[in-house]
């Protein structure tokens, strides 16, 4: 054999040893949270999580993922969690802030290792431990990830272990392009068939959690809560200039104004965490 053919084959095997699941080795029993990842499961020793009281407008969600995450960390009966709407109102903060607060693990899952879910699941079940898989951002057009996940939830051959539970964030309810005409274009046998099949996936969440847009007030009652912590007062005209400079109003735009804030006077706690 050639030298280059021996270091084709080189490269190739070290790339499928990269790719293979299951290739980490974290304690299970021991970090705050994972990210299963195409390095297999990685242990976080620190997670980036709020404390829950810090949230605001969003109240009735906030307090339906803390009711339900406790009870899953209680090992009560619980749901598998849909938190859909807008972008930069708090979701995936609040699934982070739920989990550490309940004292679950949350295990992240990277988008191309979602068709791994049942191999994730297997592990999972094996150790006295309650954890969360946690899939944020779910894309519309992932067609494959969407596939994999109706099956996770209407679970098959393999039973699903009672000690996960899965969280997905999505900007859309029915995890589902607007367009009809692009859902119908690409279906090749009965395009009604797959848009039903589409809607259908979030009908399998038993806790539906809706985020909307934000009003102006809702702004600055969140610009006021995260600020509040750090000891620093909000001008409410200036605090909707900010906004309106970045032509949005959101938890994430009220996030960047108290950092900005914190900069400005200095203040060592810039960091909007717990």
């Amino acid at each position: 054999m050639l030298q280059s053919d021996t270091e084709t084959l080189t490269r190739i095997a070290a790339a499928l040893e990269r790719l293979a699941p299951g290739g980490g080795d974290a304690d299970l029993a021991a970090a705050p949270a994972y990210i299963w990842s195409v390095r297999g499961l990685e242990a976080v020793h620190r997670i980036d999580a709020m404390p829950l009281d810090r949230f605001a407008a969003v109240d009735e969600q906030r307090a339906a993922i803390a009711e339900n995450t406790q009870r899953h960390a209680a090992a009560k009966p619980a749901h598998d969690v849909l938190l859909w709407g807008s972008r930069g109102m708090g979701k995936s903060a609040l699934v982070r802030a739920a989990a550490a607060a309940a004292g679950t693990p949350l295990v992240q899952i990277e988008a191309d290792r979602i068709a791994d879910l049942p191999h994730l699941f297997a592990r999972l079940g094996e150790v006295d431990r309650r954890f969360i898989a946690f899939v944020d951002d779910l894309g519309i057009d992932e067609e494959a990830s969407l596939r994999h996940l109706r099956s996770v939830l209407d679970g098959g051959v393999r039973a699903r272990p009672d000690n996960t539970r899965l969280y997905v964030t999505s900007n859309r309810r029915h995890i589902v392009k607007r367009d009809l005409a692009d859902n119908e274009a690409a279906a090749s046998v009965n395009p009604r068939d797959t848009l039903d099949d589409k809607l259908a996936l979030a009908e399998r969440f038993g806790l539906s959690l809706g985020f909307h847009n934000c009003s102006q007030d809702d702004y600055l009652a969140i610009c006021r809560s995260l600020a509040a912590p750090l000891g620093l007062p909000v001008d409410d005209a200036e605090a909707i200039r900010f906004a309106h400079q970045r032509g949005a109003r959101s938890g994430r735009i009220a996030a960047h104004y108290v950092t900005e804030l914190a900069g400005q006077s200095g203040n060592a706690r810039s960091r909007l965490e717990g």
